[in-house]
């Protein structure tokens, strides 16, 4: 329970008491060197720079190339549409992605901008691995437009001029939400009427005005581009949509062409003409202008309802005080307004000659200037950056209840864009990305500052609407930057209390949460423990992990099903196909990795493998593309699912995640303790590091997982510390290490690190063995279902049919309990195994093969090394089967022991009935004739 005093305002008040002065930054662009983060002293181990890691030839290193790819041969005006268009900017032909980034996708795309700030921290990535200038010249590119963007944003929008029909013409860029305002004047209660306009459509939108003069959606008069049939239709009313006298066309206006319209009212009769012919005629008209009264609401571009904007350019529009005859349309086909029989608009005549500005001047010799406005106004605050208006963060505040269509996640949005602003930073040291974010944490501060405490426990709460992705992380980082006290107040405004209080008092109430949600929001809390201390928010987080590792967890590492939790404990109960939404598996990841900064439990790092060289690895595909990454959305665990890599309508979340994933493999394969006496070898990939404060470098070469165990070479100067190897949680038996060929004392021990203390030198060679066995793991509520692992690598079942299959693997189970040998290699295919003539293949390969991950076990004969005794393998009433109860007891020394194991599980189960004691000595006997691999 809060107390009575807002925490966040004890916060604050300390902070403005001792707040850091304002941060200066450079001027230009900046150069392409990186900057760095703090680290917090909170953090017992420091993790790496990428350009400290370098990736070698391996399992990760094609996919990897993949992505660096796409990120290199994408162009980023694409991305940046959006932006542009927002700002009323010129967007140079550019076509957005479409998908969630574009205003055609889903919740009609009140979504976009985080595909974009994903993109960023990719190319960031890329070139803080590769140094590869092309990514540099691609943030330099973004960052420079979206500087262009927050400029225009903070003053009043500008024509964008264009080629007109006859000369200079005005273009409104769909999702400028920008219009022409008119004076109150310009019908001037006229009876009779004339309204003309040249247009050039740019999309096909329905109801998009030409012009509407009205009051509201009862009084008004408008000229439509295309109605719900798409053709053009004029409309008058003092009724509403009830009350309309209207005019109808017979054929849509063509995109990316002239058209020309005019509306003439005469007594009863009203007239459309299209291109100077008379399309439709209403004889029976009873209204005009006049009919309306003084209109408050007089607009090009803009409907009195809630239509888009219209999309296109104007070239003429000219309203007069009279009809005008067939002959004088006709003459306006050809000629301006002023060079034509008609002359100009007698009421308006606006020509959209001007190249600067926001006005337009009236050519009628009224005086009536048009003024370019937004429907939204503008930013309430200097630092706003977006691809969208301010609307749905407005929105947000006063929302009770989700629905995306209006308001989608915007704060989520914006930690995207804020997140590729400072990586960008931090890759090519660009003052102006620093200033946008720092500009960005200022407009949200001004706002949520303002708000009450439970109006902001309300917002974080909604489902989706009120989703903020791992912003609290970003801010707090960019605080370590910026010392602004406000910035670290802000971060605690994003607390949402009821469900920090119940993970901190270890209550898991995460049954029926949106899992990517809240996620992220743990990773944030970690960050504001290392800011404030607030021990509340780190133990939160550690409760939290537990409460999904491994209770809501599936085995290769994702958690969610259709994006949310279930109860604790079921899995088996949730497998679906739309289980193990990419984007958890890369934010538990992450979780992971900062729990460990604090806490050296191998578990972390344990599951930082499971995901890693799992789920992450087989959410990307195996396969090049320029226009999409191919990155899974949800990886369905059915029986025979195909995993679609192109999900949705593109520019996901979980394709935006997986970039970055790609981009950074090897960010957690080792880690330095805070003091510099020990390096942590956390995952065997083919890796260069350099360790800049010791002078040294080392070289892990190895084939992993497709090589069990790994080398590690030692080069530059000499250097003390300890090299702690992680010893695998799988790894029960046969972890070696020696160092220059001797073998190293000590006793390995399965999920801890093994640690060799020594001066080292150029030249030192440490090789760690690392032997796999198969193994199965059981859903957590239902043991008969079960996944194959060997070593690390989940091995999944190809197979196309949609129902579980059975398999058994006790009929040829080492003695160490290895159960490969019941499994038969195939050829040329590394950790490729077939069982029943079905192929086991790694999860990690992104094919679009139909797979199983789970299947039923089936055991139905006692068998030992292929010997079947002919007994049927008996279960107890909880699913446990003799045969698994007697491997239980594995790794075996010798042939004796097992043949002892048998015989003490035989008589336990014949004495409690299980078992028939003639059964029961069929089975000793086979046991002690049978042959095993050791």
């Amino acid at each position: 329970m809060a107390p009575a005093l807002p925490r966040r305002r004890l916060l604050q008040a300390a902070l403005f008491a001792t707040a850091t002065p304002a941060f200066s930054y450079a001027a230009g662009g900046g150069s392409a060197a990186a900057a760095t983060l703090p680290a917090p002293s909170a953090w017992t181990l420091r993790p790496f720079e990428l350009k400290d890691v370098k990736v070698g030839q391996g399992v990760f290193a094609a996919k990897r190339q993949l992505m660096l790819d796409h990120g290199r041969g994408y162009d980023v005006n694409r991305l940046l549409q959006v932006f542009r268009a927002n700002a009323g900017l010129s967007t140079g032909g550019a076509v957005a992605p479409g998908g969630w980034e574009g205003l055609d996708g889903e919740a009609n795309g009140n979504l976009r901008g985080h595909y974009t700030g994903h993109f960023l921290t990719m190319l960031s990535q890329a070139y803080a691995s590769t140094g590869d200038q092309a990514y540099a010249d691609k943030i330099r590119t973004m960052v420079g437009a979206l500087t262009d963007v927050r400029a225009a944003l903070r003053k009043d929008p500008a024509v964008l001029s264009a080629t007109g029909r006859f000369g200079t013409a005005a273009e409104n860029v769909r999702g400028s939400y920008q219009y022409v305002s008119l004076p109150a004047a310009v019908l001037n209660g006229s009876v009779t009427i004339t309204l003309s306009a040249w247009v050039k459509p740019t999309h096909g939108a329905n109801w998009t005005r030409v012009f509407d003069f009205g009051n509201n959606n009862t009084r008004y008069m408008y000229l439509a581009a295309r109605n719900a049939t798409g053709v053009p239709r004029f409309a008058i009313s003092t009724n509403g949509p009830g009350g309309e006298q209207g005019l109808n066309g017979t054929a849509a206006l063509p995109l990316n062409q002239w058209s020309h319209l005019a509306v003439t009212i005469s007594g009863s009769t009203g007239t459309l003409y299209v291109n100077g012919t008379s399309v439709a005629q209403n004889t029976s008209m009873t209204l005009n202008p006049s009919s309306l009264g003084a209109l408050t609401n007089n607009w090009l571009g803009r409907s009195n309802f809630d239509d888009p904007v219209f999309a296109g350019v104007y070239d003429e529009f000219n309203v007069w005080s009279r009809a005008l005859t067939a002959a004088e349309i006709t003459s306006l086909q050809s000629n301006r307004a002023a060079s034509s029989s008609a002359g100009r608009g007698t009421l308006a005549s606006y020509t959209f000659d001007e190249t600067t500005g926001g006005t337009f001047a009236d050519a009628s010799g009224r005086g009536l200037t048009a003024t370019l406005r937004r429907t939204w106004g503008g930013p309430s605050h200097a630092g706003f950056l977006a691809a969208y208006p301010e609307t749905q963060f407005i929105d947000l505040e006063s929302r009770t209840s989700p629905d995306y269509t209006k308001v989608w996640a915007p704060y989520y949005t914006a930690h995207k864009i804020l997140k590729g602003l400072l990586d960008a930073h931090l890759a090519t040291d660009d003052a102006r990305a620093l200033d946008l974010a720092s500009g960005m944490c200022d407009w949200m501060y001004s706002r949520l500052s303002k708000l009450p405490e439970a109006t902001l426990q309300r917002m974080w709460g909604i489902f989706s609407s009120g989703e903020f992705g791992g912003i609290v992380e970003t801010i707090v980082d960019l605080y370590t930057i910026t010392g602004k006290a406000d910035h670290l107040a802000l971060a605690k405004l994003f607390d949402l209390d009821k469900l920090i209080d119940a993970c901190a008092a270890n209550t898991d109430t995460l049954d029926g949460l949106h899992a990517n949600q809240h996620i992220p929001i743990f990773t944030g809390l970690i960050r504001l423990y290392d800011a404030t201390g607030e021990t509340r928010y780190l133990t939160a987080a550690k409760n939290f992990w537990g409460m999904v590792v491994p209770h809501r967890m599936y085995g290769i590492g994702g958690t969610s099903t259709a994006e949310f939790w279930k109860a604790r404990g079921v899995i088996a109960g949730t497998i679906s196909d739309t289980t193990a939404e990419s984007c958890c598996a890369y934010n538990l990841l992450k979780l992971s990795r900062m729990l460990f900064f604090h806490e050296q439990d191998p578990k972390y790092m344990d599951y930082y493998e499971r995901a890693l060289y799992n789920q992450v690895l087989g959410s990307k595909q195996d396969k090049a593309d320029a226009e999409k990454p191919l990155v899974t959305y949800f990886i369905g665990l059915t029986p025979g699912h195909v995993r679609d890599y192109t999900p949705k309508q593109g520019t996901t979340c979980c394709e935006g995640t997986g970039m970055e994933s790609a981009t950074k493999y090897q960010d957690s394969v080792y880690f330095k303790k805070a003091d510099g006496s020990a390096l942590y070898v956390n995952l065997y990939s083919p890796t260069t590091l350099t360790w800049s404060e010791k002078g040294v470098t080392v070289t892990q070469t190895t084939d992993y997982p497709r090589e069990q165990g790994s080398t590690l070479t030692f080069g530059g100067g000499s250097a003390a510390f300890e090299l702690r190897l992680r010893v695998p949680s799988w790894a029960t038996s046969g972890f070696r290490v020696t160092v220059n060929g001797g073998a190293v004392s000590g006793t390995p021990v399965a999920g801890s690190y093994f640690a060799v203390s020594r001066t080292w030198q150029s030249g030192d060679v440490v090789k760690v063995a690392i032997p796999f066995r198969a193994r199965v793991e059981k859903a957590l509520d239902d043991s008969g279902l079960q996944t194959l692992f060997y070593g690390p690598v989940n091995l999944v079942a190809r197979n196309s049919g949609t129902s579980y299959l059975q398999f058994g693997f006790y009929r040829n189970a080492a003695l160490s309990g290895d159960l490969l040998p019941s499994l038969s290699p195939v050829s040329g295919k590394p950790l490729h195994y077939t069982l029943n003539g079905t192929e086991f293949a790694p999860f990690s390969e992104g094919t679009e093969d139909p797979t199983h991950a789970y299947f039923r076990r089936s055991e139905p004969k006692v068998v030992f090394g292929t010997t079947d005794s002919g007994v049927t393998n008996p279960a107890k009433s909880d699913g446990t089967t003799l045969l698994d109860e007697i491997w239980a007891g594995a790794p075996f020394g010798n042939k004796a022991a097992l043949v002892s194991r048998v015989q003490s599980t035989v008589n336990s189960w014949v004495s409690a009935g299980l078992l028939a004691q003639a059964d029961g000595q069929k089975v000793v006997t086979t046991a002690q004739n049978a042959s095993y691999v050791s």
